[in-house]
């Protein structure tokens, strides 16, 4: 299926291709205080829609994972990095895609805070 996403102010916008089964909610540092529910897919499968100057990114720690956001409104539309077996991936937070039925998604809760 396909998904359509933006950020609040919709300066960032993309479109992702996969099968929404589930997400995560992390508890380490950043993710609590976003809030955001993941969706990890092969970042092929994400699409920005809008050019790449109109995101900002943001790194932390030990730099592996490239958080991304609106400069304007603020809003994590998604983060990139690579998985453990090399593969480029992209963590969508679903709280950004148009017309899902957020408790329709089972979330797993993932303890960030303990790696």
């Amino acid at each position: 299926m396909r998904y359509q996403g933006s950020c609040h102010c919709g300066q960032v916008t993309f479109e992702v291709e996969g099968q929404l089964d589930g997400a995560m909610a992390c508890n380490c540092s950043i993710c609590r205080r976003k809030g955001s529910l993941l969706w990890f897919v092969p970042r092929a499968q994400l699409t920005l829609l809008t050019p790449e100057s109109q995101l900002a990114t943001y790194t932390f720690n030990k730099h592996v994972i490239q958080h991304r956001f609106c400069p304007t409104c603020g809003i994590h539309p998604f983060g990139e990095g690579i998985d453990p077996k090399g593969n480029a991936m992209a963590a969508v937070n679903i709280r950004c895609l148009e017309d899902l039925e957020l408790d329709s998604v089972p979330v797993k809760h993932f303890d960030g805070r303990a790696l």
